[in-house]
């Protein structure tokens, strides 16, 4: 199974963006993930669909939304339109509307023909989305809370990405990416892939080294 890497733009300067995504291809990234934060579903926020519209054209790399948003169904057009290549929503923002959110959050993504995926925090049983997982393309589990950059990953998430694996195996999706956010570094990265990830979002560990290819490398090995 390939393992990607996929550099968090939270912690890269905003005030350059556009090159900056056009390194992270060079060093070897494998996606671009977009934390998109409201300020509501989480404390800060940091933008939106026209953030995505801005780098596209400096990137061929997939584009990785990921909506900390609330009534993400109220933004999936946009970032559909703005050429991200898949959009992952939360669980806890999607049961707070209702029981179907989630699953028909999903379905309206994949009507505008971008992949989609579910995301669930550190506390919050991966069971729970293991319902929607034949429409995911992709499962995103949080290793921090959401909201800020530069935490500790939290160990304990590594048993439920064994079971997202392990689902995924079971319901004839043995190559289902499975990504995981969060206090990702050159340390703990074996340990994740071995657990059953194959993406791995990484900020701190990417945009801090003195020399960003070789910890993406690194990341991957």
């Amino acid at each position: 199974m390939q393992i990607k890497i996929a550099p968090s733009i939270l912690s890269a300067d905003f005030s350059d963006m556009g090159e900056t995504v056009k390194k992270l291809e060079k060093c070897g990234a494998d996606l671009i993930h977009c934390d998109v934060m409201d300020g509501s579903f989480v404390e800060p926020i940091t933008f939106g669909a026209q953030m995505l519209k801005n780098i596209r054209p400096f990137t061929k790399l997939p584009l990785d939304a990921h909506l900390m948003i609330e009534h993400p169904q109220t933004q999936i057009k946009f970032f559909a339109e703005a050429g991200a290549d898949i959009i992952t929503v939360h669980y806890e923002a999607c049961k707070k509307i209702s029981d179907t959110y989630l699953e028909e959050t999903l379905r309206l993504i994949k009507s505008y023909g971008v992949k989609c995926g579910a995301v669930v925090n550190p506390d919050v049983p991966v069971e729970s989305i293991f319902s929607v997982f034949p429409l995911c393309d992709m499962v995103l589990l949080m290793s921090v809370y959401p909201g800020y950059g530069g935490q500790q990953f939290i160990p304990e998430v590594l048993e439920k990405v064994k079971k997202a694996r392990e689902y995924a195996i079971e319901i004839g999706r043995p190559d289902m990416d499975i990504e995981i956010d969060g206090g990702v570094t050159e340390e703990n990265a074996q340990a994740i892939i071995e657990a059953g990830a194959n993406v791995l979002v990484a900020g701190s560990a990417v945009f801090n080294a003195v020399n960003p290819a070789k910890a993406i490398a690194n990341l991957k090995r």
